[in-house]
């Protein structure tokens, strides 16, 4: 494995640290603000207010765990099966959409799974394209700005995951896939030409697609007209975050929560955060992502090859993306979409992807040191060779 230029410092080591702290308490934050929105919810759906506590605590922990092991494995690893992620996401999204031909999923086919053991296949996916893009512009440097070698390969996988997950339908999550993919290849040295013409071709067709369906009209409607067209969602959570003012209602005291926002629980968590924390709480919460993406530059810029950097870049700018286009939409800055908040929003399996993206930027930090280690150990036992 060729190693990239050493850089001084052990800004890599603190990074990884410093993110594991920051997902932590991100982690915990999301157990009770879960708690405190989704109990209504859960005694109306479960007849047990602890419902969804007592599952975001679990995941909340299996995720710590997850983050803690893949953390202490060398990272290579998602390198060499990076092939088989990308094609298993393939064949399970294309399952999702044979099933809901064959009337079996009634309604968005998204989730496959038995009982509880459910899970969106767009998380798997969304990672095994930053995984394979990862691997082959490491491994395909010397050619990758060559079109039909190049660019060609790489556009058709990006457009077979893009283009089932649209068809779930889950158009937000396919476009922010989409974008993810085609930041990568930018930044592994695609010729932006190319990128540039295939954006032309591809934004028109977004379009079509996306006013092709009257809910997501809808909600372009609702978001582009005056006060008067605002959805219902729209409105009940700008009315949480008006609540809220500079320090907040308190913990539990939101009004909002109870049964007014559909998904205060899920899609809708950053309102309850801002109503019962205000705006100083809500900064918190924009402050702790900043602080991923720092961590995240920070370990892409020292990893050890070219592999770490793509894998560091993708999953910090997924992780960070998702995070800032759910707390846009409860802001009523873009139209609402089905986003999660990261690590906060209730839903187990996302955790757990995301919290696999988190312990590979881990894992990239402490190798470089391990490398490091061993060629020093090297130089040393040559040196005292050289002297006896």
């Amino acid at each position: 494995m060729a190693l990239l230029p050493a850089q001084p410092g052990r800004g890599d080591t603190i990074a990884g640290k410093l993110l594991f702290l920051i997902v932590a308490l991100l982690m915990c934050i999301g157990v009770v603000v879960v708690y405190s929105s989704g109990a209504g919810w859960a005694e109306q759906k479960y007849s047990d207010p602890q419902y969804f506590l007592w599952r975001q605590l679990t995941f909340a922990v299996a995720g710590m765990a997850l983050i803690f092991v893949v953390g202490t494995i060398d990272y290579h690893i998602f390198r060499k099966i990076s092939k088989l992620f990308l094609f298993v996401s393939i064949g399970l999204l294309a399952l999702l959409l044979l099933l809901k031909l064959a009337h079996v999923i009634h309604g968005a086919a998204r989730r496959i799974g038995f009982g509880p053991l459910k899970f969106q296949a767009s998380d798997l996916a969304k990672y095994a394209i930053i995984f394979h893009f990862s691997r082959l512009l490491s491994e395909k440097k010397e050619y990758i700005k060559d079109l039909h070698d190049g660019y060609y390969p790489m556009l058709i996988l990006l457009m077979t995951v893009v283009a089932l997950v649209a068809l779930e339908p889950n158009f937000s999550t396919a476009s922010l896939i989409a974008i993810i993919g085609f930041t990568l290849m930018f930044i592994g040295g695609i010729r932006i030409k190319y990128l540039l013409a295939t954006a032309s071709l591809l934004i028109p067709i977004a379009a079509v697609f996306a006013i092709a369906a009257p809910y997501r009209v809808a909600r372009l409607v609702s978001f582009s007209g005056g006060e008067k067209e605002l959805s219902y969602q729209v409105r009940q959570a700008l009315l949480g975050l008006g609540n809220g003012g500079l320090f907040g209602l308190g913990l539990g005291a939101s009004k909002q929560r109870d049964l007014y926002l559909p998904l205060s629980y899920n899609d809708f968590v950053f309102v309850v955060i801002g109503e019962e924390y205000g705006f100083i709480g809500a900064m918190v919460i924009l402050l702790l992502f900043t602080g991923i993406f720092v961590c995240g530059i920070i370990i892409a810029k020292r990893a050890p090859d070219l592999f770490g950097r793509y894998v560091a870049v993708g999953v910090t700018f997924a992780i960070v993306f998702f995070a800032f286009i759910n707390i846009a939409v409860a802001s009523h800055l873009m139209p609402t979409t089905g986003v999660a908040l990261p690590f906060i929003s209730y839903g187990g399996t996302a955790l757990l992807f995301n919290s696999l993206g988190i312990g590979l930027l881990v894992s990239i930090s402490r190798y470089r040191k391990k490398v490091e280690t061993i060629e020093r150990a090297q130089a040393l036992l040559e040196s005292k060779g050289g002297v006896s």
